[in-house]
């Protein structure tokens, strides 16, 4: 674990401390080593939300893919299409086991000569890893270079607020999210959505991942004109965006289907890749066994459920709780994975014992 200088800021957090602090990880997936907040979550959240702040994702797996045949191997490994990827262009791409269950997903973008990908965090080992182990007679070579580089996450490009590259720092790549996969109402890609389209509340979801040298992080913490907001600020908003996260909201049996990441992760109709026969089959043939599911929580109670807390439908379990946080308009929320077949109106119950929380569910991937 590579612990960020950026932690030596004011009113810094480690997500480690936090998570036991609290009464339910907000942090999400990650061992530490970055802050969940700098003494004021909700105000961090609202600053992010504005464009205004940065949030240190340095726990996050850097790899770097070169050669010649780098986007063609790619695209023959893992669930996009990504031969022709222009430059600077961004890409989201799920490598599937042989029966389709999602084991890892990179945000990708190519520079022209090598491509940048990056990983949940202790990830990126393992993914090298195999990765290597597939390169056979191709022109390509993997390098995991997180110990070189880091990720700083900032919100769209809006108006009148200053960019990193305003402010003196240069990325060697910038992952622009494509999620929800939307434009003008249309889909993006050849893809396909499991829930709304219209109206999807990550519309306005503008997440941008800078690869910086991990040098320069500390530069940063020393410099005053800078605003920085922890992971729980981006975790609310990701949650409040239905953002599917690899480690929070999937498991080691999850589909894509299931958590509606075929949107931004998923090409329906490209070359054979591993596991692709569980996308075709389950997206002509039938829906999956499981949805994910938004939940606005009972706020009346002074805690909050963990993830991996059962969801309940009366006595009957029906699901567990992904992601838990306190969001800074909506109050309480949460992802949660439950039983396709569920009564998408009625009215859950989360947790154990005395500690249940009542929850009502929007649907994020229809029944």
């Amino acid at each position: 674990m590579l612990t960020s200088p950026l932690l030596d800021l004011p009113g810094a957090v480690d997500v480690s401390v936090a998570a036991a602090l609290a009464s339910a990880d907000e942090s999400g997936p990650g061992p530490g080593g970055v802050a969940a907040h700098y003494g004021d979550p909700m105000a961090e959240q609202r600053l992010l939300r504005e464009g205004r702040a940065i949030v240190d994702l340095s726990d996050r797996g850097v790899l770097t893919v070169t050669g010649p045949d780098r986007l063609s191997w790619l695209h023959s490994l893992t669930s996009q299409h990504l031969t022709g990827l222009a430059p600077g262009a961004s890409a989201e791409t799920l490598v599937l086991s042989p029966k389709g269950h999602i084991e890892h997903a990179l945000h990708l973008v190519d520079d022209g000569e090598r491509v940048w990908i990056t990983v949940e965090p202790g990830t990126a080992p393992t993914l090298a890893a195999w990765l290597d182990s597939m390169r056979f007679m191709l022109r390509v070579e993997v390098a995991d270079v997180t110990d070189e580089y880091a990720v700083l996450a900032t919100m769209g490009d809006l108006p009148d607020v200053p960019d990193l590259p305003d402010l003196g720092v240069e990325p060697v790549a910038r992952w622009r999210d494509p999620w929800p996969g939307t434009e003008a109402g249309e889909l993006v890609g050849d893809t396909a959505a499991y829930g709304p389209v219209a109206d999807h509340p990550g519309a306005d979801w503008s997440l941008v991942e800078n690869v910086v040298p991990r040098a320069l992080l500390a530069e940063l913490a020393g410099r005053d004109d800078l605003r920085w907001a922890g992971t729980w600020a981006l975790e609310a908003l990701r949650i409040a965006a239905w953002r599917p996260r690899l480690g929070a909201e999937t498991d080691h049996r999850t589909i894509a289907h299931e958590v509606d990441w075929l949107r931004t992760g998923v090409h329906l109709h490209k070359g054979c890749y591993r596991g692709q026969e569980t996308i075709a089959r389950v997206h002509n043939l039938g829906r999956p066994p499981r949805r994910l599911v938004f939940l606005h929580l009972d706020g009346s109670g002074h805690t909050l459920p963990a993830p991996g807390d059962p969801v309940r439908l009366g006595e009957r379990a029906v699901g567990h709780v992904t992601s838990v946080a306190r969001h800074y308009e909506d109050g309480p929320i949460a992802l949660a994975v439950i039983k396709r077949n569920t009564d998408p109106d009625a009215v859950l119950l989360v947790g154990e014992g005395d500690s249940l929380v009542s929850a009502a569910q929007t649907v994020v991937v229809t029944p």
